[in-house]
This record gives structure tokens, sequence and C-alpha cells, in this order.
């Protein structure tokens, strides 16, 4: 029954977040060291490390592999943190594996944290189903995420922003030191950053003997935007994806070098195409069916630059309904997301970690004449639905969560 090893799971979360590898190798110790006999992708980043994962998925599944992923956080259910072949795992199987983490866990006297068994349960469950190659993204940071206990084929680093200031560092050059932690000698790495994060990234790969490809985001070629889909063109090849948004071309660009950079790549390379235009992953600019409704997760500041920019390019000005976690720069995102916005509603995601929602309309405020309060995250979507137009939710994971839920009992 799908209840005690999560209940178990659930309970962890009050340890909070403890950076370290120390007890996350105790922990895959005791369950036999399952990460070492799977190959991998890593991939890290502030924005979009998600939806590479998801294009290195749907290409390596094309290809005939059969491919496990691990992302988080997860919206609805955390069956969607473990994939396989394009699928989460069902709720048997993770309750199964979840309870040999906690018997692992409880054998050693393990203090693990809610990630850490997580991590441990994604890598049990691949090692022991038999997949061919894991995509692996890391929760936090890098160098002391718990998924970096894997030495995979190859790394990918995504955008790198201000985020996670109080475990990251307080400056771009700290953060991009923790994301370049995921680096190994030997190991090729991908990149799409410019700047002071690719000058750490450089130095990084300089000092392991590490293979770096930096792509030049100028390199990559938005032909088409459209509700459903983008096409790119990249190194002189036109790619239609199946994910929305200008910025999908970065992911893509990310996920095709990181392809290419694999010791089987020239059997994978012809999927490509094919993997790319099959790609789906929710609420990222999702438009919802049967509704006027769009559900995205974007919480940094950089992807509410790229969201702002794709959402006037599509549909020009929206209703927005906006709740964000209290650790993110409430006021660049309210600044950008203002811009597109003919009415803002705000309100508060349900998270311990939640902004008030009148600190966030303060902001709002600052940029925008029409933003009005409301208690919840569904009663603001009620409203905005019921104002015509059409109708954008984001600012979290949680937010998204609190939509689809409100719509699931309401619609």
């Amino acid at each position: 029954m799908f209840d005690e090893g999560r209940k178990w799971l659930d309970g962890l979360s009050v340890r909070g977040i403890k950076p370290g590898l120390d007890s996350i190798r105790d922990l895959l110790e005791a369950l036999g060291n399952p990460h070492d006999r799977c190959r991998s992708i890593h991939v890290a980043g502030s924005d979009g490390k998600g939806s590479v994962c998801c294009m290195l998925e749907s290409i390596l599944v094309a290809a005939g592999y059969r491919v496990g992923m691990f992302t988080s956080p997860h919206i609805l259910s955390v069956t969607e943190c473990i994939r396989i072949d394009g699928k989460d795992i069902s709720e048997a199987l993770l309750e199964r594996y979840l309870l040999r983490v906690r018997f692992a866990a409880d054998s050693i006297g393990s203090g693990c944290t809610n990630f850490e068994a997580l991590t441990a349960c994604a890598l049990t469950v691949f090692a022991n189903e038999g997949t061919d190659i894991n995509i692996i993204e890391v929760g936090m940071g890098g160098r002391l995420d718990a998924t970096n206990v894997i030495v995979p084929d190859v790394t990918v680093i995504n955008n790198i922003g201000m985020e996670h200031t109080r475990f990251l560092g307080p400056d771009i050059r700290s953060i991009a030191e923790e994301k370049a932690g995921i680096m190994k000698p030997g190991v090729p790495c991908i990149t799409i950053n410019t700047g002071e994060a690719l000058d750490v990234i450089r130095e990084n790969a300089e000092r392991l003997g590490c293979p770096l490809l930096a792509i030049d985001p100028d390199d990559i070629d938005v032909v088409d935007c459209a509700p459903d889909h983008t096409m790119i063109r990249y190194e002189c090849d036109t790619y239609r994806l199946g994910l929305p948004g200008s910025y999908q071309g970065r992911n893509a660009a990310l996920a095709i070098e990181a392809i290419l950079a694999m010791r089987d790549a020239s059997g994978i390379r012809h999927f490509i195409p094919i993997g790319l235009d099959a790609a789906r992953w929710p609420a990222r600019m999702e438009k919802l069916d049967g509704l006027p409704l769009i559900l995205d997760v974007t919480h940094t500041v950089k992807g509410a630059e790229f969201l702002r920019n794709d959402i006037e390019r599509i549909y020009g000005k929206v209703v927005l309904v906006t709740a964000m976690l209290s650790d993110k720069d409430l006021e660049g995102v309210a600044r950008l997301m203002s811009e597109v916005s003919s009415k803002v509603l705000v309100s508060s995601p349900d998270s311990p970690r939640a902004a008030p929602s009148e600190e966030l309309a303060a902001y709002y405020r600052k940029y925008h004449d029409d933003v009005t309060v409301y208690g919840t995250v569904g009663e603001a979507v009620d409203a905005a639905l019921g104002m015509g137009g059409t109708v954008l939710v984001t600012g979290s994971f949680r937010t998204a969560e609190d939509c689809l839920r409100w719509l699931a009992r309401n619609r």
C-alpha cells in the first residue's frame, strides 16, 4: 500500500536542507552503491534544468535506450520525480523502493534529509529496473548537492543566476563555483553561460582537465514561437521543439550538444530531431486544454525575462495570477511581469516558504496600477477566468500545484 514509505519520506522534510555528500554516500553504500551501476548525464543551472532533462530523455528514448530520469521538485505527486522511459513510476514501485531506502537508513542510523532519501530511492530504482542511462537533475547548487555522487558521461550547466544565496553564496561567482562543482576530470561539460559565470566554469575546466563546450546564445535562431511548439535553427539545422517558448531554444542547444558529447553519439544523433519534437514537459508555458489559461513555474528574474518576451510575442497582454516563495527576487520578477499584465492578481502559495501576498503585491504596485490580493491561488484563478482574456498563472511549482488542484475541484 502506498502509505508507509511516503509518510516516512514526508516526515524527513523537518530536517530541512543539509548540503554535503557524507550522508548520501553512507546511505548509498548501505544500498549497495546503486549509482555505480548506471551511466548518467548530470544537469545543473538556475533555469531550464528540467526542460533540458526532458529533451535528453525524449531523444534517448527515441533512440531505443531505457532511460531513467530524476528531477525535482514535483507539482502534484512525488512520483513525477522518478521516471522511466518518459513515464512517472507507479505509486506501488515508489513505495517498494522507499521502504528499501528506509530500511537502509535505519540500519546505519542515517539522519538523511527528504531530498537525500529521494535521490537514493531514484538511483536504486534505476539500478534495479535496468535503465541504460539516467538523466539526473541537480536539486540545488551542485558541489554539495546529493546528486553529486555520480560520475556521469556528460555534465550540463544551464544559465546561472542569483538564487539560494543563503546556501550558495552572495554573488554570481560564488554561485557559479557551486554549480561548477558537478564537473569531473575528463568528463565533457556543456554550458551556455556567459560573462563571470563562464569565467568560473572555464577555470574549473582547466583545473580538472575537463573538455568544455560553451554555446554562444547568439548561435541559436528562434524561427517561430507558437502556443504549442518552437522552431529553432542551430548549427545549420532546423528543429521543431515540442515545448513552447523562445528560451527552449537554449535548452535544446544544450541537449543537442550533450548528446553529441556522449561516447555513443554516432548511434543517437539521428534521433535528435525526433526526440526534440516529441518532448513534453508540464507547466512550462503550458496552454491548458479547454481553458484560456497558461501555466508556468518561472521563479527567477532570468526566467521571467524570457517569459515576459514570449508571452508578449504569442499572446500580448494577459491577466496575471502570481504567487511566489520568499527566497526569490520578488521585485525583479514583478518589474518584468508587470509589463505584459493587464491586471495582476496576487496570492500566496500553499507552502511554509511562501512570500506574504501583501509583500509581493507591494512590489507589483510599484510597476502596475491594477493589483488585487486574493486569499488563495484558487480564488485568484477563479476571479481571473471571469475577467475574460488569457490568464497566465506563474511564480513557483507550488503556485502551479495550487492552480491545478483548484481546477480539478471546480472545473
